[in-house]
């Protein structure tokens, strides 16, 4: 059993933070369009993508980290 410490678990966590980030940002910016701030949801749409794509690769890492092979 890894320790609940272990360099992987602190990154798993971190990423899991990410994701929950993500969401929370995502709220915000539905409100901001919402309010037809149309030009500001875009500009953090933008940067959503960046962190959506950027996930695949932490995940994609943090299984090489605990020895695990993801398609």
């Amino acid at each position: 059993m890894p320790s609940e410490y272990s360099l992987s678990d602190v990154l798993e966590r971190i990423y899991h933070n990410q994701l929950a980030l993500e969401a929370a940002v995502m709220e915000l910016t539905l409100q901001v369009e919402q309010q037809g701030l149309a030009e500001t949801g875009e500009n953090v749409r933008g940067a959503l993508q960046t962190i959506g794509e950027n996930a695949g690769h932490i995940k994609q890492g943090l299984a090489r980290l605990r020895g695990i092979e993801l398609s």
